[in-house]
């Protein structure tokens, strides 16, 4: 529901200033924000990964680290983390290129929208790196590998790949619709 409202607040100013809305998607780069969005995209793969061998109660590789065929949830699921948090570093490589352009929170009503909408994004992004880190730590910790942990990957991935999905919709309102 918050974001259905960070939708709708985005929509409605779209709507109420045409001109500036032109001007100011014109500064945003595409190209550097679709890759961003890939591995986003490509990070809910590799945490699938890890369910998968959460699921088999594999907890680590059984193997070299070089066979990513014989990966276990904690290789997968850091494989993840690192590429979230690349996202998150994108974002605030975004963020510092768009200032610079003179889009920032408070210099009009798109930018105030942009970095409201991608900003609580991005702070959900944040909440699904710490999960990951508490799913690694537990998993870690954990004598012996079971349902419990197994469960928690599982939830886990629920909230990353719902992060994901959010992202690919406010991706296409914000970069792909001018």
């Amino acid at each position: 529901m918050f974001f259905a409202g960070l939708f709708a607040m985005y929509f409605t100013t779209r709507a109420a200033l045409p001109e500036l809305w032109a001007e100011q998607t014109a500064k945003l780069n595409l190209t550097f924000a679709a890759i961003n969005t890939t591995v986003l995209v490509l990070s809910s793969v590799t945490c699938q990964m890890g369910v998968w061998a959460a699921e088999r109660f594999q907890p680590r590789r059984a193997g070299s680290l070089l066979q990513v065929s014989r990966w276990g949830m904690q290789e997968w699921m850091t494989l993840t983390f690192l590429m979230g948090a690349a996202f998150i570093g994108g974002q605030v490589f975004e963020y510092a290129e768009l200032v610079g352009h003179g889009v920032a929170l408070d210099s009009d009503p798109y930018g105030s929208v942009f970095y409201l909408a991608t900003g609580f994004h991005g702070l959900h992004v944040v909440g699904g790196l710490i999960a990951f880190l508490m799913l690694l730590g537990r998993s870690f910790a954990a004598r012996r590998f079971g349902h419990h942990e197994a469960t928690t990957a599982i939830v886990v991935s629920y909230y990353w790949h719902f992060v994901d999905v959010v992202w690919i919709a406010l991706f296409g309102a914000i970069y792909l619709i001018r």
